[in-house]
């Protein structure tokens, strides 16, 4: 396996798979590389915020977006533990819309994933202490920040069968995704793919 920044079936999302160094002593690895990053997405990565959350297994946490602009970009890895880490594309107007894309993070292959600016982001605990660390483009703004139902039919996201998903008293109330569509909750495409051409040019 070689450091890369791997394109995600979802435009605007990837997934970066480094190499482990492991020995005696334990393990090395970079979990973030400003070039190949740089690369793959186009622009530096903006950084205001940095966020940690431990989990206990079957904790289900999102899907969880912004306003587009500016959005929040996150680039998100698992540093004990593992979860499945799912990326959502809510952006309407993409050819992709209402499609997920699913990746197992956890503290074996120390895999990370990047999502741009619009798309949405869940993520479900598959073992206790689950650690999720994620660097966000953003600060915290609760005025423009929005969730999906993660258990919504029409999304269907295949949540791990065996774990009993444990939501937040915000994300059990969250929209599904016709709701959010109808009361314009959603970040637009062209709206998303201006934006990141914005950063591009910068």
């Amino acid at each position: 396996m070689t450091d890369a920044m791997r394109p995600m079936d979802i435009p605007g999302a990837w997934v970066y798979e480094p190499r482990v160094f492991a020995d005696e002593r334990g393990s090395f690895h970079e979990w973030f590389r400003r070039p190949g990053f740089t690369a793959a997405a186009g622009h530096p990565l903006a950084l205001a915020q940095a966020n940690c959350s431990v989990s206990s297994a079957g904790t289900l946490r999102g899907v969880h977006f912004a306003d587009v602009p500016p959005g929040q970009a996150k680039y998100v890895t698992c540093v004990r533990g593992a979860v499945l880490d799912v990326v959502v594309d809510i952006r309407t107007g993409s050819p992709h819309f209402g499609r997920w894309e699913a990746v197992r993070l956890d503290d074996v292959t120390h895999r990370a994933v990047y999502l741009s600016e619009g798309l949405g982001h869940a993520f479900m605990a598959l073992t206790d202490d689950a650690t999720v660390v994620y660097l966000c483009s953003e600060g915290y703004a609760p005025a423009r920040e929005h969730g999906i139902d993660p258990l919504d039919p029409d999304l269907a996201i295949t949540w791990p069968a065996g774990l009993t998903p444990l939501l937040s008293p915000k994300d059990a109330k969250a929209p599904s995704l016709a709701d959010a569509v109808r009361t314009g909750l959603l970040p637009s495409y062209d709206d998303c793919v201006a934006y990141r051409t914005s950063l591009e040019e910068r």
